[in-house]
């Protein structure tokens, strides 16, 4: 199985920390996970994850990011947005999306808290890659 990663760069003290538990995860769960893309925010992510979806050696992609309220409402636009890119895009290509992105509603506490769910998007995706080799 060989899974992308991609990581949010805005909220980096965040996300790092959840890319570095992704890749752990995915490397004990038998899993190849060489690529790694970054992009400026979670709103960002669908078009990288759709260019990674068209690849052959790509079988899944894990989101990885932290949606943190702001002043506004942006967060739940960013979030469900992106949530409902990801869900078009895996029905598009046929392959598995994690959906590693912590929000919204949470403030920066809050994210540093939630940064294991990286490691329950990259458990989906595999689990995901195996319930689908099973019913080819």
């Amino acid at each position: 199985m060989k899974i992308a990663l991609v990581v949010a760069d805005f909220n980096f003290d965040v996300t790092s920390l959840m890319a570095e538990r992704a890749r752990r995860h995915a490397e004990f769960l038998g899993a190849d996970a060489p690529r790694v893309i970054h992009v400026p925010g979670v709103f960002d992510m669908p078009l990288a994850v759709k260019r990674l979806l068209k690849r052959k050696d790509v079988d899944g992609v894990v989101m990885i990011g932290a949606v943190i309220k702001g002043d506004t409402g942006h967060d739940e636009v960013i979030a469900g947005a992106t949530a409902a890119a990801a869900v078009d895009l895996a029905l598009e290509f046929d392959k598995p999306i994690g959906l590693g992105i912590t929000g919204p509603g949470m403030d920066r506490v809050q994210a540093l808290d939630r940064i294991d769910n990286a490691k329950n998007a990259v458990e989906s995706v595999v689990r995901m890659l195996r319930t689908l080799k099973e019913i080819d």
